[in-house]
């Protein structure tokens, strides 16, 4: 069962993170060989306060 983790700063709307999830299970049925029921996308959110880039936050971008 292949799993992939996203990890992500929050913000995204529930459609984008659906689109996300689609094209990333049909990349691995199409290059793995598998079903898409044996794929497990997991998308893992931050808060903008606790992730920087650069040295700020990305809460004072």
């Amino acid at each position: 069962m292949p799993e992939i983790y996203v990890h992500a700063v929050e913000g995204r709307t529930l459609d984008q993170k659906r689109a996300l999830v689609r094209d990333i299970t049909a990349a691995v049925v199409k290059n793995f060989n598998v079903t898409p029921d044996t794929v497990m996308v997991q998308i893992i959110e931050s808060a903008k306060e606790n992730k920087a880039k650069g040295g700020v936050l990305f809460s004072e971008r």
